[in-house]
């Protein structure tokens, strides 16, 4: 099933949900839940998604300007403690359009004012993932001579899966209706195949949801949104999973390195050859 998908450059449902033009009345309810501000003109959100920030064949995130504050919001179904970094790379990308865009002299002596930045990672994977804040000095090396670092960039992660109930989901109603439509699709796909599975959380969703016409307009490129992002999620675990195993492996090869030079030794301190068969056997249980 995933060869037959188009990679060409596809929204995650999250973005096509929030991250559209002519979705900003959603969004403006996303910020506002976010930063408990009361913000009532979706006109004045200004969208500059890099166009060619892409992992995986996708756009993966969104990022908008309202007011003094530049927004960059990203949907993660994998959990990835180095979002900070990502995030920092991409800032870096929007502020050069931004210097470019209002023809900034970054060598003058006026000091520039820029937008606020505000990292957000909305996070429904499948693992049990408290909300927290990601730092970019966690990754940063502990063995360093110098302990503190002169650049910091938090990225506060929400755990928004349907089951846990954070306070945002019922803050943000498009967001809450979101949530149960991932939540649904995953609970369909214990019994059936991705594809019927989408078709039947369609189906059920209450016709008193926000979201749903829009879905029902574009629904075979929100299907292939969700089967595309089901893809991605199995290749993830795929690519984990053999982490794991190449984990297991070297602890493997190290428990019969460090075997054998204990026999090795053994027989230089004169041991038996039962009793370098015992040793053996005793490994070998272990």
């Amino acid at each position: 099933m995933g060869e037959e998908i188009n990679r060409e450059h596809k929204d995650r449902l999250f973005c096509f949900l929030f991250g559209r033009e002519e979705n900003r009345k959603w969004t403006l309810e996303l910020y506002n839940a976010l930063n408990g501000t009361n913000y009532l003109e979706e006109s004045d959100i200004v969208f500059n998604t890099l166009k060619d920030a892409v992992y995986m064949g996708m756009k993966n995130d969104v990022s908008f300007l309202l007011s003094s504050v530049l927004s960059l919001y990203e949907q993660q179904s994998t959990y990835n403690p180095n979002m900070p970094v990502r995030q920092l790379m991409y800032l870096g990308k929007i502020y050069d359009k931004y210097i470019h865009q209002f023809n900034l002299n970054i060598y003058g002596k006026r000091l520039i004012k820029f937008p606020v930045p505000k990292l957000v990672t909305f996070y429904n994977g499948i693992e049990n993932h408290e909300d927290k804040i990601l730092r970019l000095s966690d990754s940063f090396d502990s063995d360093s001579i110098i302990s503190e670092s002169d650049v910091e960039v938090n990225v506060r992660m929400i755990n928004i899966n349907h089951e846990r109930g954070s306070s945002l989901l019922k803050k943000c109603r498009p967001l809450y209706e979101y949530s149960w439509f991932v939540d649904r699709i995953r609970l369909n796909n214990k019994t059936m195949e991705i594809e019927p599975a989408v078709d039947k959380a369609f189906g059920d969703m209450p016709e008193n949801f926000v979201i749903r016409k829009c879905i029902e307009l574009n629904k075979a490129e929100v299907t292939d949104m969700c089967l595309t992002e089901y893809d991605e999620a199995k290749t993830m675990e795929m690519f984990k999973e053999e982490g794991r195993e190449e984990g297991r492996e070297e602890g493997r090869e190290e428990g019969r390195e460090e075997r054998d030079g204990e026999i090795l030794k053994a027989i230089e301190s004169g041991a038996t050859i039962d009793d370098i068969k015992r040793m053996l056997v005793f490994n070998s249980k272990l």
